[in-house]
């Protein structure tokens, strides 16, 4: 039981509201600081499902750009991961300006092996990007920070 404000009369919440309605119809029952608000608030709104995932926008771009440009690592770039993709680009630079200058000597070929490895890493990579669920691909790349493969 509560007390239904100006009526001096006690009840349950639903009662006092009618009362409280009947007696000052001039000033709303949901004023009065004695009585709770009989209407329930709307409830929260639920995610909303089938929408585009925050984070989702980058897998296309960094999926395509690892399988063209994947030796080169503008697809960790993408991704934010500086340091992983300093490392590619350096592979592939560092390779084929030793394999060139190493050319000159019979074991440069060698060299190429780095670049080529940081294109067959990039195709991957791009390859695993795009075949991943929109959630997938941000709960492993986007979220937890996944830098290789």
């Amino acid at each position: 039981m509560i007390d239904c404000g100006n009526s001096g009369l006690q009840a349950d919440a639903e009662r006092c509201y009618k009362v409280v309605m009947s007696d000052d119809q001039q000033q709303p029952a949901n004023e009065t600081p004695e009585q709770p608000a009989t209407q329930e608030a709307p409830p929260a709104a639920a995610p909303a499902t089938g929408g585009p995932v925050p984070g989702a926008d980058k897998k296309m771009l960094a999926g395509i750009l690892g399988i063209v440009l994947g030796s080169f690592g503008i697809h960790k770039f993408v991704l934010g991961y500086t340091k992983e993709g300093v490392i590619m680009l350096s592979c592939t630079i560092g390779g084929y300006i030793l394999g060139i200058v190493g050319s000159m000597v019979v074991i440069g070929c060698v060299f190429f092996i780095l670049p080529m490895a940081a294109g067959i890493i990039g195709l991957i990579e791009g390859i695993m990007y795009l075949t991943k669920s929109d959630e997938e691909f941000v709960n492993t790349y986007v979220t937890n920070k996944k830098p290789w493969f």
